[in-house]
């Protein structure tokens, strides 16, 4: 029987699946277990995690108490590597093989229309979750987690862009900036995987209470217009090859501007992953469900927008 919340022993985990150009797997098992073997992780085939993992003080890796202690990929000869550079005891030949030898699960993948089928084994074992970002990317499948959650399944989401330390002063704090008029937001890649990376780099900073969503866009080039109720409107450019502009923010009040740049990837996958420990230890969620619930309905509003021609769609009138 599954223990939860997970007070007094040491936490395994099972790290579930990989997707193309996502290397969390990786990633997040070292910065889990503290230990990687340095020749295998010459092998990864993410240049950028070799880099910021291994520019890491070895005192900043390892989470206490809590191992990855099982490892399955989509394609089997990945699990091998990550396994060999995470230094992971067991790889599994199913995703369901975890059950029963694990507390929790982690399921490291980013496409959103895939979650609900990676995720129903565990949730039916009632085996806690941790979702990579997007937890879904359509209101049926929000409707399917919603529901999950009003059965009480432990069941926690979120963006790394969440904790980057560069943005945490001005969580909920512009004081400074007047009150907050406007806000740009920059990111690469699709908005079906990245989308959420820009909406939860401002979410912290505004809070709740999104009114309209608006994308200009189409596949490589989403212009997205939201509208917040504290009278705040937002740009987020969410272009496939922006590279440069990868979590740059501007934020401009009544009285003075600011433009923020995210650096530290290791910072805030770690600070992400701790908070994930933190709910299993005492049953605390790291944000309310309102909010990732909120931002699942952004994300999918964003997509149906751009296939219904640019439509302006009220938050208000979508569930």
């Amino acid at each position: 029987m599954i223990q939860f919340p997970i007070e007094n022993k040491k936490i395994k985990l099972a790290m579930l699946g990989m997707t193309e150009g996502n290397g969390h797997p990786y990633s997040w098992s070292i910065i889990i277990n503290g230990r990687f073997n340095a020749e295998a992780l010459a092998k990864c085939p993410y240049a950028a995690i070799i880099d910021y993992i291994s520019k890491q003080p070895k005192n900043t890796l390892g989470i206490k108490n809590v191992e990855v202690s099982h490892v399955w990929t989509d394609n089997s000869e990945d699990a091998k590597l990550v396994a060999k550079v995470a230094e992971i005891e067991n790889i599994v030949e199913d995703p369901k093989d975890v059950i029963g030898q694990v507390d929790a699960v982690l399921v490291a993948t980013d496409i959103g229309s895939e979650h609900v089928e990676r995720c129903k084994p565990f949730v039916e074992a009632n085996v806690p979750i941790f979702v990579d970002k997007p937890l879904c990317d359509s209101f049926n499948d929000l409707k399917i987690f919603q529901q999950w959650i009003d059965e009480g399944k432990p069941i926690i989401s979120s963006s790394a862009m969440r904790y980057f330390k560069e943005y945490e002063p001005y969580h909920q704090s512009t004081y400074e900036l007047g009150d907050l008029r406007y806000i740009n937001v920059t990111m690469a890649k699709s908005w079906e995987k990245y989308g959420i990376h820009a909406l939860e780099t401002l979410y912290p900073i505004v809070g709740p209470g999104f009114t309209s969503i608006q994308n200009l866009g189409d596949r490589d080039r989403n212009i997205i217009h939201l509208h917040h109720s504290k009278g705040i409107d937002i740009n987020i450019a969410n272009i496939d090859d922006m590279y440069g502009g990868f979590g740059l923010i501007s934020l401009v009040g009544t009285k003075s501007g600011i433009q923020i740049k995210s650096n530290d990837t290791f910072y805030a996958f770690k600070k992400q992953l701790e908070s994930y420990v933190h709910y299993l230890r005492t049953g605390v969620k790291p944000v309310p469900w309102e909010e990732t619930k909120e931002l699942m309905q952004l994300v999918a509003a964003g997509i149906k927008s751009r296939e219904e021609g640019g439509i302006k769609i009220n938050l208000s009138e979508v569930s």
